[in-house]
Parts: structure tokens; sequence; C-alpha cells
């Protein structure tokens, strides 16, 4: 199957003009970076793993921000209030 999608891709390279490959190659070359600092990352940490130093990797698990909404104030600024209280 791979191969088979490997072939189309390479026909089609034969339609796109100079620029549209460079821009290809970019991202490849972009695409190709990111997967070697994933599979080193992972044989980084499966080492730490087999060589006893941790018994598991933990990952953060990320949150996404919520939208937060400004607050009018009344008076002074707050950076004015704070520079005021450390004199």
């Amino acid at each position: 199957m791979a191969v088979t999608t490997l072939n189309q891709i390479i026909k089609q390279l034969d339609t796109l003009e100079i620029e549209e490959i460079k821009e290809l190659n970019q991202i490849i070359q972009k695409y190709l970076t990111k997967r070697e600092e994933a599979l080193n990352k992972s044989a980084f940490h499966q080492a730490l793993i087999n060589s006893g130093l941790v018994k598991q990797i933990k990952h953060p698990a990320y949150q996404p921000i919520a939208e937060r909404n400004l607050i009018q104030v009344e008076g002074k600024s707050v950076s004015e209030t704070i520079i005021e209280e450390r004199r």
C-alpha cells in the first residue's frame, strides 16, 4: 500500500512548478526534523526506563487556556499601585 502511494506522489511531482517543489521540500524537511526529534526523545525515555533511573515517564496534560476577559478598574492602574507599594 505504501509503495503504491509513494509511486503516485512521485508521478505527481512532474506536474509541480519549481517553487512548489521547493515549498514541498521545506515542508518535508520540517516534518523529518520533528519525526527525528520525537524518535530521539522516545529512545531517550526508553533508555531511562531500561536503566532503572525512572519507573515511568509522565507527560503533562495540556489543557487549553480559556479565553480571558479584561475587567475595568477604577482609579490608578495596577502597575502604579504595585510601584507605590514597593517604595
